[in-house]
């Protein structure tokens, strides 16, 4: 079921709110790498609200000829719902303001739900990298994971 969220460009402002949303995965970025991202020239962060609850948010940056989805999260109880779609069509126009050649992105190949939203908005595989992700748990027989490398022109 879709829902209606806002879309914005987040600031400074939303670091708490982006930290505590961020803080909902096991392997998160720190605050520090959060602010830093907010504060460059080179990169935009989205968010996605539902009142004033930030429920999902992606991070682009801008490289030479190309632009890199770095991190897209949608709160747990928030997911199937439409918002990473909603997300991702935000960096796809993103990266076409900056007249980008590609847009690059990465993802755990057993993250079968991503890679199926990229698939669907136009994504190719382009590679992998092997054993690039640790565990994501500390079980002894966890093993590191493979990154898959996706593009699409914008």
């Amino acid at each position: 079921m879709a829902i209606e969220v806002g879309l914005r460009r987040l600031t400074l402002a939303d670091l708490d709110r982006l930290a505590a949303l961020e803080g909902c995965q096991p392997r998160h970025w720190s605050r520090g790498q959060l602010e830093a991202a907010l504060l460059d020239s080179e990169c935009r962060v989205w968010g996605a609200e539902l009142g004033e609850r930030l429920v999902g948010h992606a991070v682009i940056a801008r490289l030479p000829y190309a632009a890199e989805l770095q991190a897209m999260l949608v709160a747990p109880d928030m997911r199937r719902r439409g918002l990473a779609a909603r997300l991702l069509e935000a960096v796809v126009e993103q990266s076409r303001q900056w007249g980008s050649e590609r847009l690059l992105l990465e993802v755990r190949a057993g993250n079968v739900p991503a890679i199926a939203l990229y698939r669907r908005a136009g994504f190719g595989e382009d590679g992998r990298r092997r054993g690039y992700y640790p565990p994501l748990e500390e079980a002894a027989d966890a093993h590191r994971e493979d990154a898959v490398l996706m593009s699409r022109r914008p």
